[in-house]
Formats: C-alpha cells, structure tokens, sequence
C-alpha cells in the first residue's frame, strides 16, 4: 500500500511540472509568446506584390520559422497585409508552411 502511495505521489509531482512544458508545445504561432514570435521575424524587402492575388514577392534573410536560409522568394498573404505595401518597403515578418504553401502569417514595417 506505501509504494502505491508514494508511486501515485511521485506520478502526480511528475505531471505537475510536465503539464505546463505540454500545454505549451503547440506548433501554432498563436499560442507562441509574442516577444518569443518577434524573435522569430525575419528581416526583408518587398520585391514585387500581388494584393488583388494574395502573393508577395520578398528579398529576405533567415527564415527562422521554416529553418531556411537568406533568398527571395514568393509567399502567399492576404490582401489585408499587403495594403499601402510597396516594392521596396523594409519590413519584418513570420511565414509558416500551410498545407504545402509557404504564406507569410505577420507582417510589420522594419524600424
């Protein structure tokens, strides 16, 4: 009976300080603290948009999120992201793979 007990304690400690790593393990950006999801940005120019399409052509450095290296490429965005943006525009922003198409998920004017 006293090592069940002690088992169920000592379990019972173990989820206590495990739940709080699990609850927070979500891959979602949402659930991401936001100073944690700023030192994810990464730093580009606005080479060419489409926000009528939902494309923006970017110049960038590391994509910290997808663990890829600096080029330009092309992202999907909504058009709400995209308005009053430019080519040339500096700007900070986060991309994640969805469903096979790299979209830019936040998007603000570089300082």
């Amino acid at each position: 009976m006293m090592k069940t007990l002690s088992a169920a304690i000592v379990l019972s400690l173990g989820l206590g300080v495990a739940a709080p790593v699990l609850a927070g393990s979500g891959h979602g950006h949402g659930a991401m603290p936001m100073a944690e999801q700023k030192a994810q940005m990464s730093d580009g120019e606005i080479k060419k948009l489409d926000a009528a399409g939902g494309r923006v052509t970017i110049k960038h450095g590391p994509l910290h999120s997808l663990g890829m290296g600096a080029m330009t490429m092309t992202f999907h965005a909504e058009g709400a992201m995209l308005k009053d943006r430019k080519p040339g525009d500096k700007v900070r922003f986060m991309a994640e793979d969805r469903d096979g198409k790299l979209t830019v998920t936040t998007m603000e004017t570089a300082q």
